[in-house]
């Protein structure tokens, strides 16, 4: 309660400035003067140098709002289940979209759009794409034809096992072509 007792002061101290400064303007006084008498009028809780030679620049030109112009680019929304959604379906048509793509594209934040894909999707992003934290149906799938695969060929082939070397440590090397990186298994 009392931060937004706090805030709505300092707007309106704000405000009242402004409407000091426009009155300035009206009354003839130069910028240099207007923040002299800003400065004297309200000591420490004047409004900054830069700030008041912008705002008489501002009514100088012929504005007539003390208002702050609206501000383009904030979200819109916090995240909900519709952002999520399409949050979701822009990540399966291509994984290596940006977060700050993300963002514009779906219209809400940044920190938003991390918070959906980190802890709503479950997805964390490795080299530039976003790859899911557990292992999909699909993926579990193709993982048991592959052991399948490998004991119908220990089952035909009896020496299978004579060609296979082990060790303490294995190093394989692959070359994944989506993240054009090497890979150390």
């Amino acid at each position: 309660m009392c931060v937004c007792v706090c805030e709505i002061l300092v707007m309106d101290l704000s405000m009242e400035q402004r409407l000091a400064i426009k009155f300035c303007i009206k009354a003839g006084k130069s910028a240099t003067e207007t923040l002299q008498m800003v400065n004297a009028a309200y000591v420490d809780q004047a409004l900054s140098r830069s700030n008041v030679f912008r705002w008489y620049g501002r009514f100088r030109d012929g504005r007539e709002d003390i208002e702050d112009d609206p501000r383009i680019g904030l979200p819109t929304e916090c995240g909900n289940d519709n952002d999520v959604e399409k949050i979701s379906q822009l990540l399966l048509q291509n994984r290596h979209l940006l977060l700050r793509m993300l963002a514009e594209e779906v219209n809400v934040g940044k920190d938003t759009v991390i918070r959906t894909v980190v802890d709503v999707l479950r997805k964390r992003e490795i080299c530039s794409c976003f790859v899911a934290l557990s292992l999909t149906p699909e993926q579990k799938d193709r993982r048991t034809a592959a052991y399948r695969d490998l004991i119908a060929t220990a089952d035909s082939d009896l020496d299978f096992f004579k060609k296979l070397v082990t060790g303490d440590e294995t190093w394989c090397f692959a070359y994944d072509p989506t993240t054009k990186r090497h890979i150390v298994k």
